[in-house]
């Protein structure tokens, strides 16, 4: 039985599982809805997303929509494709009742996080920032709540400890696509029933603003480590040098080099030493950390020692 299915979602992250549903044989992807075109890159040419590009490839209809709940194109899709399941994953907007209610099999959500924990927006952005080694997706059920539906599977994956959040999010959805696949016969088949979340345990993860990826030096070395992996690759965590931004894409926290000597005096942003893979600068916590990568304004990014080389950078000198 080949099941009629809307498709909800908008960036990379979402692709994966489109790309599994189109394969399948079990299911009829009648239509994508997405966000509209945005500016991107440096020219900010307007940009399809990546859902909409897809579906395009595939032959799939795509209807774009700023507001879903004000669009009375998408409540036509909706009459119009008739379908039996709707699956959202990283749509961007909130669903109204009248349209996560109306499928017979429900509305299915692919979120990045181990529900009750990291409900919201930026799941994976905040379980790297709190230094989390764990995380993964949880398949679930749309409610009226945000993230808060009853979870029909989920699966873990391990956070390495250099792990940007560009990264994790990649395996993820990888991973969610997977799950969602092994999931949706069985749960549509009633072999198995969603489960309620435990709300007491629940945590929030709200989009984040460009402002807090600026670096604190005065805060811990892995705080500040977990910090860059977080904004990594938007909004990206960045710093000052010589009076200009400069943007901080990856770090590394490694054991105290020997030849730095006593560094529990030195000021926090200072620069210590500039060594090969990079250079170190002090933290609050008396432990420096190796800033590996970096980029200032207008030009490309570079590893940290041509970037020291490049601007003939002493130590000494200090981020702020």
């Amino acid at each position: 039985m080949v099941r009629r299915l809307l498709f909800l979602g908008t960036p990379e992250f979402a692709v994966p599982s489109l790309e599994a549903l189109v394969a399948s044989s079990e299911f009829q992807v009648e239509a994508v809805i997405t966000q509209p075109d945005r500016p991107a890159g440096r020219g900010q040419r307007l940009t399809p997303p990546p859902v909409k590009a897809f579906a395009q490839a595939h032959d799939i209809p795509v209807l774009q929509t700023e507001r879903l709940r004000r669009d009375t194109r998408a409540y036509e899709l909706l009459q119009s494709a008739q379908p039996e399941l709707i699956v959202v994953v990283a749509f961007g907007q909130i669903l109204p009742r009248d349209f996560f209610g109306y499928p017979e099999c429900g509305t299915i959500n692919v979120h990045a996080s181990l529900l009750p924990r990291y409900r919201g927006a930026a799941p994976i952005v905040h379980a790297i920032l709190n230094g989390d080694r764990e995380t993964g997706t949880t398949i679930m059920l749309i409610d009226e709540g945000m993230d808060t539906g009853g979870m029909l599977s989920s699966r873990a994956v391990q956070i390495g400890e250099d792990m940007t959040a560009g990264e994790v999010e990649a395996i993820l959805a990888k991973d969610g696509a997977s799950l969602l696949l092994q999931t949706l016969p069985s749960y549509l088949e009633g072999r198995i029933a969603p489960q309620p979340q435990d709300h007491s345990m629940a945590t929030y993860a709200p989009r984040l603003e460009k402002q807090a990826g600026r670096l604190d030096w005065t805060r811990p070395c892995n705080c500040l480590h977990n910090q860059i992996r977080a904004f990594n690759p938007w909004p990206v965590a960045f710093t000052t040098f010589r009076g200009e931004t400069v943007k901080i894409w990856r770090s590394l926290v490694r054991e105290l080099n020997p030849t730095l000597g006593p560094v529990a005096v030195a000021v926090p942003g200072a620069i210590l030493e500039i060594t090969a893979e990079g250079f170190w600068v002090q933290c609050g916590d008396s432990a420096p950390l190796l800033v590996t990568e970096l980029q200032m304004p207008g030009r490309n990014r570079v590893n940290g020692r041509d970037f020291a080389n490049g601007l003939k950078i002493q130590v000494g000198e200090q981020f702020k």
